[in-house]
């Protein structure tokens, strides 16, 4: 699991790699990841936008920004969580992602959190250390 904390804001990246959606045959490989945002602050705050970073064993980068996660923009008061789980297919059989959260507080104030970066590894991606 992968841990990162912003103003009290904790968000964690499980990633699971998905043989039944992957052909390593055509070089097509997935993952899911389920994410929790926890609030652990005092205030209420509510997720509008993501900003992602997703790069692949070649080293080639794609963006993804958008409204929200999976549809929603959740609100967490405090001591509240909200988990959702994702997809994210590679041409490779490795690779990460990270990304930050765009928050908005009760008051208005906008700020970022930190989605941890998280490693993508498919059992096909053999390392060798020497």
């Amino acid at each position: 699991m992968y841990r990162a904390v912003t103003r009290l804001i904790e968000v964690t990246v499980e990633p699971n790699f998905m043989p039944e959606r992957s052909s390593v045959d055509k070089g097509q490989y997935f993952w899911s990841y389920t994410i929790v945002i926890t609030n652990s602050g005092n205030e209420t705050v509510q997720l509008r936008t993501r900003h992602w970073i997703i790069t692949d064993a070649t080293g080639r980068k794609q963006e993804v920004r958008g409204e929200g996660v999976v549809g929603e923009q959740p609100v967490l008061a405090p001591g509240e969580r909200f988990e959702y789980t994702s997809g994210v297919p590679l041409p490779t059989a490795s690779g990460f992602m990270t990304g930050r959260y765009q928050m908005v507080n009760e008051s208005g104030e906008k700020f970022e959190i930190d989605v941890p970066t998280f490693s993508l590894d498919s059992p096909d991606n053999k390392r060798v250390l020497n």
